[in-house]
C-alpha cells in the first residue's frame, strides 16, 4: 500500500538540529560530572524504586507524577540536566517540558538511564530506609 504524503525535509531538519542542541549524551553528562559539577543538577524522574536501585552520581530524585511540587529544589542558575528510563521514554521530556515553562535552563539526557548503563559508568544505590 502506497503512503500518500509529503514529507518536509527542512523541517525535519529544523526539528533534528532543534533535539539535538537540547539533548546531552552520555559522554557529555560524564565530563560535566568530573569537571563542572557545581553548575549542573541532574534530576531522575523515575520511579522511587527505579532511583534505589541504582541512579547517576549526584542525581536527586524527582518523580515525574509530583514534578510540579518539587521545583524548590530546582535552580534556575544552573543547568538541569534530566533523566528518565530509556531511548523510548517520553518522562524525561514531560519534566522538560515543565521546567522549560518555569523558565529553567534544561536539557534531557538522550537515552536515559540505559544509555549511561551502556557506558559502564558509576551507579549510586540507595538504601530504602536511609531515603524515605
Amino acid at each position: 500500500m502506497k503512503e500518500n504524503f509529503i514529507f518536509d525535509t527542512k523541517r525535519a531538519q529544523e526539528y533534528f538540529k532543534e533535539k539535538i542542541s537540547f539533548e546531552i549524551q552520555p559522554r557529555e553528562l560524564h565530563e560535566l560530572i568530573k569537571n563542572n559539577i557545581e553548575n549542573i543538577n541532574i534530576i531522575d524522574v523515575r520511579e522511587y524504586d527505579d532511583y534505589i536501585d541504582g541512579h547517576i552520581p549526584y542525581a536527586i530524585h524527582i518523580p515525574l507524577n509530583d514534578f510540579e511540587n518539587h521545583f524548590v529544589m530546582l535552580e534556575k542558575d544552573k543547568v538541569n540536566i534530566v533523566y528518565g528510563y530509556c531511548l523510548h521514554c517520553s518522562c524525561a521530556y514531560k519534566a522538560a517540558i515543565k521546567m522549560s515553562e518555569k523558565h529553567y535552563p534544561t536539557r534531557v539526557l538522550g537515552g536515559g538511564i540505559k544509555a549511561w548503563q551502556k557506558f559502564e559508568y558509576d551507579i549510586v544505590k540507595t538504601s530504602s530506609n536511609s531515603d524515605k
